[in-house]
């Protein structure tokens, strides 16, 4: 039995603190500093899923981890309303996901 992300092990961690911030960032009273740093940290562990899926050749996923890096880049920022940003969180936490049922960041590509 092959172990999935065996290549990237440390980054699973980093993918469950994204679930978890994107999940808690549809609470309404959070502080404008938590939405700061949720952009940092978002759009990093983005960009490297972005990375992987190049390295896995999988181009749609590839695609999917840009934009979701592009929207939550924390330079050059999208200026979004809540109803929105709730919507694009909750779009996020389900790819975010469903990276973790796809094996995407394995070498061989999956049928699914």
């Amino acid at each position: 039995m092959k172990k999935p992300n065996s290549k990237l092990p440390w980054l699973t961690p980093f993918r469950v603190i994204v679930l978890a911030m994107l999940a808690w960032a549809l609470v309404p009273s959070n502080p404008y500093a938590y939405y700061v740093l949720l952009r940092w940290f978002s759009c990093g562990v983005f960009v490297y899923l972005a990375v992987a899926a190049h390295k896995a050749q999988h181009p749609g996923w590839l695609l999917l981890f840009v934009i979701n890096a592009g929207i939550y880049n924390p330079i050059i920022r999208v200026h979004l309303g809540r109803p929105i940003w709730s919507v694009v969180n909750v779009l996020s936490i389900f790819l975010v996901a469903a990276s973790f049922q796809l094996k995407i960041l394995s070498k061989e590509k999956t049928d699914v």
